[in-house]
């Protein structure tokens, strides 16, 4: 931990409201109601040992009304404060924006500096060891720069690779070369994720700190050793679930921990811990076996081909009685073969250090871990499905594959609320905050969903904190009643409409999909019927495209779910958001599906408990991308009718800010057109 000059200030004299009051006068602005009891009730949850649930509207400033007492409880605590964030975006906000302000404002009622430090996942961090050679190259890579001549993706020819991937490859290459902190999000331009992998590992490829060579220059372990030193330490939901879940320390301890974007923590998770399993995989595995760890592979290659031929046909989605006995067959065939090849690879005592083989070995854990998941599977505990993930395809879209191809099987847990209470809640102080936390003004089903309600469950305290809004005068709800029921793409009717509102807006509108195959046709549509910039999802970095909405007042993104929340653009240049559907989860999405069923099975409403939840906290959230500040105007504009014309309509409703509603078309044009100037 930090530690300063001998001060009579301790954690006992720092009083949270004058502190806060410092803080916001620093900053040029003024405490809050809402702001001021949201720092008093995390004080209090940190001191007393509580968890505590605050649903804290847009605009609270709920940054600073958690990170003041969490900077108060660690002038004395042994153990940093964890405060976790569902995107990287808000992560690197905190620490890059909110904290040094912070810091600077309340420096003088502080009895000594406070540290506060960034943690990543592992493959955010260039491996230096990889850089170096130790990894073999990804064979896609290689060959996307030798296309251009050169010999290897470190050796790129003169005038440069001719395709795209190449020149991320040399760029990323030189960039890692020259940084020093060795974070992705410091690349700006931003790369491929496949690009990015060449000069990153994940945690099971490392060879960590005890063999790798270069173990003390390693940007990771720097991180981390930091991190073990700091007052607070600012994370994301993955990392956390790694930490609750499996066990790995790769958290400093600690004693309490804040999460923000709290309504985003059960589904974090869960990605975090849902694999797929496939032929493929194992045949790389094969491949990597054969290559790096000199074992026979004859028996993965035989196992990945009775695993083809098991998944060839069987229809995709749900698996509801688990595997059939052709498939546990072949996946304890992969178990098996894996196995013994792990074997034959233990590595002799004393042996160098060896990125290919690290790799390899790492492939085959993770297929023994999976298939020992799926073979023991029940409906109680994982959900399985089969999978066949498509792509998009320039002139036609996205494209997915059919029956003849052979199917991924993945396995997720169906809830993550026994592991989150026995690994999050048990022995650690929790604060949890977020605009939506309550649905129907109600915390229990965002609790039940991760371990706080039902028998043994721990003791919490909710509270609803406000907004300093008046949502009524400063926006409008219109929902397009005269538009058919959505379909699979936009329809001509939701396009004319959607060109409609943008014209009279004059641009600056945020517009969220479903699906990228929605954004990106109605993004298309736009720029042949209007003259404002469009910017798509895809086409660059969130940060970089949300970053040119920001600086133009006549330019509109379209995107996708990512955009749906984290986006923070206020005054003028987002004064329209439409939304194009109620965000319901795909009605074949199996993990949805199998939720509800079990709802149901114990006597709820597996729809409105599972489908209704999910799509309140998301319209929610993207209609809170409107009104930023106290100052905004603006429209949200959904053109889903079922809104209104739905029994549910009612209950995702009441989850919405409080804007003005209105379904007449004519009253809203005006109104976008006198916001336009």
């Amino acid at each position: 931990m930090s530690t300063g000059a001998d001060s009579s200030v301790d954690q006992e004299n720092l009083d949270v409201e004058r502190l806060l009051a410092e803080a916001v006068e620093g900053l040029g602005g003024q405490a809050r109601e809402g702001q001021q009891e949201m720092a008093r009730r995390v004080d209090e949850a940190l001191t007393d040992g509580r968890h505590l649930l605050v649903q804290a509207g847009t605009g609270t400033g709920k940054s600073l009304a958690y990170l003041v007492p969490a900077l108060k409880h660690a002038v004395d605590a042994d153990k940093p404060v964890i405060v976790s964030t569902a995107t990287l975006a808000l992560q690197s906000q905190i620490v890059k924006r909110d904290v040094p302000r912070l810091l600077k404002a309340i420096e003088d009622e502080l009895p000594r500096p406070m540290d506060v430090a960034l943690l990543k996942g592992r493959n955010n961090y260039v491996c230096k060891y990889k850089l170096s050679g130790g990894y073999p190259d990804d064979e896609d890579a290689l060959f996307s720069i030798e296309a251009a001549g050169g010999t290897s993706p470190a050796a790129a020819p003169t005038d440069g690779p001719s395709t795209p991937l190449g020149r991320d490859i040399v760029r990323v290459r030189e960039w890692a070369e020259e940084t020093e902190t060795g974070d992705r999000d410091e690349l700006v331009p931003s790369v491929s994720d496949k690009a990015w992998r060449q000069v990153s590992v994940s945690s099971m490829e490392c060879l960590g700190a005890q063999t790798c060579p270069l173990a003390e220059e390693c940007f990771t372990e720097r991180a981390r050793g930091h991190a073990a030193e700091a007052d607070v330490v600012v994370t994301n939901h993955a990392m956390l679930a790694v930490s609750a879940f499996e066990g790995l320390a790769v958290l400093p301890d600690f004693d309490s921990v804040i999460i923000d974007e709290a309504h985003e923590l059960q589904d974090r998770v869960t990605s975090s811990v849902t694999r797929p399993f496939s032929a493929h995989a194992v045949d790389r595995a094969a491949s990597l076996a054969r290559k790096h760890l000199k074992v026979a592979t004859k028996g993965l290659k035989d196992a990945a081909l009775a695993l083809t031929k098991a998944t060839v046909g069987i229809p995709t989605g749900l698996m509801p009685r688990g595997l059939n006995e052709e498939q546990t067959d072949a996946v304890n065939m992969v178990r098996e073969a894996a196995r013994l090849a792990l074997s034959d690879s233990k590595p002799e005592p004393g042996q160098a250090p060896d990125g290919g083989r690290q790799t390899a070995r790492s492939e085959l854990v993770q297929i023994v871990e999976l298939a020992e998941r799926l073979l023991g599977a029940d409906e109680d505990r994982e959900v399985v499905w089969a999978s066949r993930p498509g792509s998009f395809e320039p002139g036609k879209g996205y494209v997915v594959p059919d029956e003849s191809t052979p199917a991924v099987l993945m396995v997720a847990p169906l809830s993550v609320a026994a592991q989150l209470r026995e690994g999050l809640f048990d022995g650690h102080t929790v604060v949890l905050t977020s605009a939506t936390l309550t649905l129907g003004n109600r915390f229990d089903p965002v609790a039940g969903d991760l371990g706080l309600l039902g028998e043994g469950a721990p003791k919490w305290d909710g509270i609803d904190v406000g907004s300093p809004f008046d949502y009524p005068k400063q926006g409008m709800l219109y929902v397009a009643q005269h538009l058919p029921a959505p379909g699979r793409g936009p329809s001509d009717e939701s396009l004319d409409e959607i060109a409609d509102l943008i014209k009279a807006s004059d641009g600056a509108a945020l517009a969220l999909f479903s699906s990228r195959r929605a954004a990106e046709e109605a993004a298309a549509a736009m720029r042949d019927r209007l003259d404002v910039p469009i910017l798509c999802q895809g086409e660059a970095s969130i940060p970089e495209l949300v970053r040119t909405f920001a600086e133009d007042e006549r330019t509109c993104l379209f995107g996708t779910m990512t955009l749906w929340q984290g986006v923070d653009v206020p005054g003028p240049n987002c004064r329209l958001v439409i939304i194009d559907r109620i965000p319901f989860p795909r009605p074949d999405d199996p993990l949805s599906t199998a939720r509800a069923r079990d709802v149901s099975r114990h006597g709820g409403n597996g729809f409105l408990a599972v489908s209704g939840q999910h799509a309140a906290v998301r319209l929610a959230q993207g209609a809170g991308r409107l009104i930023r500040s106290i100052d905004d105007r603006g429209v949200v504009a959904v053109l889903d009718s079922r809104l209104v014309t739905k029994s549910y309509g009612g209950f995702l409703r009441s989850s919405l800010p409080p804007l003005w509603g209105t379904g007449d078309k004519k009253t809203v044009l005006a109104a976008l057109g006198r916001l336009a100037g």
